[in-house]
């Protein structure tokens, strides 16, 4: 067992425990992934807030809540996320050979 196995079998537990697995749908888990995403952009909004005291902190609780849901996500639809972060790695290899992309932000067509 992988560590990121391990964490979702603890997420799963968390979950159980609290009887909360019967609120994680897919469709649930999709919109708080993406919530989650817009509160990490949200402490970006207006300026750049680097190096002020105590946004480090805050970004890392906005990464973990997005990582959690991802995980979670995963589970309920029987997602290797290692697997399937592999396969994406070789699909934008493929669409964004080093010759082409190096230096270049631009989108593949």
């Amino acid at each position: 067992m992988n560590d990121i196995t391990k964490l979702q079998a603890e997420l799963d537990l968390f979950a159980f425990e609290r009887d909360w697995q019967k609120f994680h749908t897919s469709p649930n888990l999709a919109k708080s992934i993406s919530i989650e995403a817009s509160e990490l952009l949200q402490n970006y909004q207006w300026e750049d807030p680097t190096g002020k005291t105590g946004f480090q902190d805050r970004v890392a609780e906005e990464v973990a809540d997005i990582m959690i849901y991802c995980l979670m996500f995963c589970t309920k639809n029987d997602i290797d996320p290692i697997e399937a972060i592999r396969a994406k790695m070789l699909t934008n290899a493929a669409r964004y050979p080093i010759e082409k992309a190096k230096g270049n932000c631009k989108k593949a067509e």
